[in-house]
């Protein structure tokens, strides 16, 4: 069980601090790939990043549009300090129907990475997602996800460039 001096340390220094650094309100866009050359579309985005549970985790909500039609997705995320893990819980809209991805991954230096997978039940192998989270400054943000094809290196699925709104 995480003492409470550790969450504490974590919050001011640690993986907690660096969590809390995403919070805020940001619009900007995003791009989605089906291929990899081939840029499906751009959209204008907006999301809000808040602490939850006294920042333990922090709950990203957007919404931007694909091909004209409204999406939105919500997106948990925090760091285990027992596991030392970053862990992740994301529905959306679009492509995961009424699904939950579940990732875990590490901090890097400048924000966190997590792998999950979907397509359990349209696929014989399940299709791997990663997603960065990248700190650019205080300002920007950029949150890139990436298909990984069981067999195949993985190719970019969606970018999305964050701006602080004054």
């Amino acid at each position: 069980m995480m003492s409470k001096e550790k969450f504490e340390i974590s919050k001011k220094e640690g993986e907690h601090f660096t969590l809390s650094q995403l919070e805020g309100e940001w619009e900007g866009t995003s791009k989605l790939w089906f291929k990899p050359d081939k840029l499906e579309g751009e959209t204008k985005t907006v999301g809000i990043i808040r602490p939850i549970l006294g920042g333990r985790f922090i709950l990203h909500e957007y919404e931007g549009s694909i091909g004209g039609s409204p999406m939105q997705g919500v997106l948990i995320l925090g760091y285990h300090i027992d596991r030392q893990k970053a862990e992740c819980a994301w529905v959306e809209s679009f492509g995961m129907g009424t699904g939950i991805m579940f990732s875990e991954g590490t901090p890097t230096e400048k924000g966190f990475s997590v792998l999950g997978s979907y397509g359990q039940d349209m696929f014989p192998e399940p299709w791997g997602w990663r997603t960065e989270f990248e700190i650019v400054s205080k300002d920007q943000i950029i949150i890139r996800a990436y298909n990984i094809k069981p067999g195949e290196a993985e190719t970019r699925a969606v970018e999305t460039i964050y701006f602080r709104k004054k």
